[in-house]
């Protein structure tokens, strides 16, 4: 081998290493640079050490490869001390930019749902379908609002929380495929729309949007939130723009990802409505403005905090706070 021609060709990428190695900080693209150059680097060594042994110029790439090992493996900043970043910006900001898919979302779903419960309600033949007169008499008068009490508030709570959040990551987890957001956004409109079909028939749709409202608003929004972060992970693999495709779904999925830990709070919230409010005796004008309060919260976190955020530079990624976590999990 020569070393010469050797270093000559890949002499800038080992130059790019040393000076990404040597950086304090690191964006997203810079990152993903670091780990691409520390991989062909490590390459070169190989080939270099089985040419020609030890040399001067494998040990300044061994020195560049630990230093950029280090940026890996070195000592980070406590996650702790990174919490109110991540809160403050990073996960407004990444809320932001799904802001108006998840509007589009949410229009899609009530126009489904409300087709849905018109033709239920309208057709007897679908009305049939889904069980007996009695049947149906007893869900809409007793199945519907049971549903809500018949376990103690704090299992009630758990159980939905989990369920709801299962279902949020799985759309953003999933999105990349393009079909399965569509897919369970599409039949979670479809029972929504049917259930208050029967409830309709049975003269009870003002006991549907009681029961729905207090917890609904936020909770389905929530979920319509991870469907879009799930489809704009999903866009950037369509369209990556100027940058490979790997990188686009590198960089949004690191960032879009964000929404996902997110949601888990914000339908914890909504798990506690539904488990502690939605239940009680109480004016159904303050169990309704509790939930309609939660919303608001959120839309304000998501388009005006998070619009300061994003113009502010923030894009939601996790990198930092990844690496943070990271640290701390080692000790």
């Amino acid at each position: 081998m020569d070393l010469d021609a050797y270093a000559a060709a890949h002499g800038e990428d080992w130059a790019e290493l040393d000076r990404l190695a040597r950086r304090r900080s690191l964006d997203g693209r810079e990152a993903d640079r670091l780990v691409e150059l520390y991989q062909s680097g490590a390459s070169n060594l190989s080939a270099l050490k089985t040419a020609a042994g030890a040399s001067s110029t494998s040990d300044r790439l061994s020195i560049a490869l630990s230093r950029a090992r280090l940026r890996f493996t070195g000592t980070g900043r406590n996650v702790a001390a990174q919490l109110p970043t991540f809160f403050v910006a990073q996960l407004p900001a990444a809320l932001y930019r799904v802001r108006w898919a998840s509007l589009v979302i949410t229009g899609a779903t009530v126009l489904i749902a409300t087709l849905f419960a018109v033709w239920a309600a309208t057709t007897p033949a679908v009305l049939a379908s889904f069980g007996s007169p009695e049947f149906r008499e007893q869900f809409a008068t007793q199945d519907f609002v049971n549903y809500y009490s018949d376990n103690a508030p704090s299992s009630f709570t758990g159980q939905v929380w989990t369920n709801n959040a299962f279902i949020a990551a799985q759309c953003v987890a999933f999105g990349i495929t393009g079909v399965w957001v569509p897919y369970a956004l599409f039949g979670n409109a479809m029972n929504v729309g049917i259930s208050a079909g029967i409830m309709a028939e049975q003269g009870r749709l003002d006991y549907f949007f009681l029961y729905i409202a207090p917890h609904g608003q936020l909770e389905l929004y929530s979920i319509f939130v991870a469907g879009a972060a799930g489809l704009m992970i999903f866009w950037s693999w369509i369209a990556p723009g100027a940058r490979t495709r790997g990188q686009a779904l590198a960089e949004d999925g690191r960032s879009l990802i964000t929404i996902a830990v997110g949601l888990m709070l914000s339908l914890l919230v909504s798990g506690v409505i539904e488990g502690f409010v939605t239940r009680q005796e109480w004016p159904w004008v303050i169990k309704i403005g509790i939930g309609t309060v939660a919303l608001a919260g959120f839309l304000a976190y998501q388009w005006v905090l998070g619009g300061r955020a994003y113009r502010a530079g923030q894009t939601g990624d996790l990198d930092e706070f990844e690496a943070g976590a990271r640290q701390l999990v080692a000790g």
